[in-house]
């Protein structure tokens, strides 16, 4: 079995030429998208539907890091903000509608722990899931083997090392449940501030649009 075959089973690997003329057909997408004019707001989205293969209204705001892209796949209209990192050694599959703050890490990467292993080259990647209506806070990492559920709100500086269930705020070093999103949050604007009446006609407004 070749690397990229392993690579691709999950199995450890070595990064070796073939592995890096993928990488290299990667780094020149990123190349044109990171020195993109930042207002061209349709240039970028056209670059990034070359990087992601297939994606509806995504858009990311550059720079933003990858090792492949074509391992990453979103749903509709996925969000990431300013200095997003993704190694998508392995798959990295996210939903519907999801956000990512400034300076998101997911990352499917991992090296063997034992030095002498580890120093012979060998690598591996655990495929990350992200579900429906996700709001990642910035700073977060999120570890190889992650699966995050729907609606899920990760607050900023997270270290997500384990799955979080669907309908989930969920915070810290290492991330933690700290309670589920309940119908008393649904015109929560910030801590116990309430979305003001002009703003939640619209958004009613909107979301009848939507589910129309």
């Amino acid at each position: 079995m070749n690397m990229v075959k392993r690579r691709d089973a999950g199995l450890a690997y070595v990064s070796d030429e073939k592995v890096m003329e993928e990488q290299a057909a990667a780094r020149k997408i990123l190349q044109k998208l990171n020195f993109m004019d930042r207002s061209d707001f349709e240039g970028i989205a056209g670059v990034v539907k070359e990087l992601l293969g297939k994606s509806e209204n995504a858009m990311i705001n550059p720079p933003f890091y990858c090792d492949y892209g074509s391992h990453i796949e979103v749903g509709k209209n996925f969000f990431a903000n300013y200095n997003c990192t993704i190694l998508d050694v392995a798959k990295v599959k996210i939903g519907d509608n999801c956000q990512m703050a400034p300076n998101v890490a997911v990352y499917t990467a991992g090296h063997p722990v034992y030095p002498d292993t580890r120093n012979t080259a060998y690598e591996y990647g655990k495929e990350v899931t992200i579900g429906d209506n996700c709001w990642i806070g910035g700073n977060t990492v999120i570890c190889p083997g992650v699966h995050i559920g729907d609606n899920v709100v990760i607050g900023a500086g997270s270290v997500v090392t384990k799955d979080i269930p669907d309908w989930s705020i969920a915070a810290g070093n290492p991330c933690r449940v700290i309670r589920k999103i309940t119908e008393a949050d649904r015109r929560k604007l910030f801590r116990n501030e309430e979305i003001d009446d002009e703003a939640w006609e619209d958004i009613q407004s909107r979301i009848s649009q939507n589910r129309g």
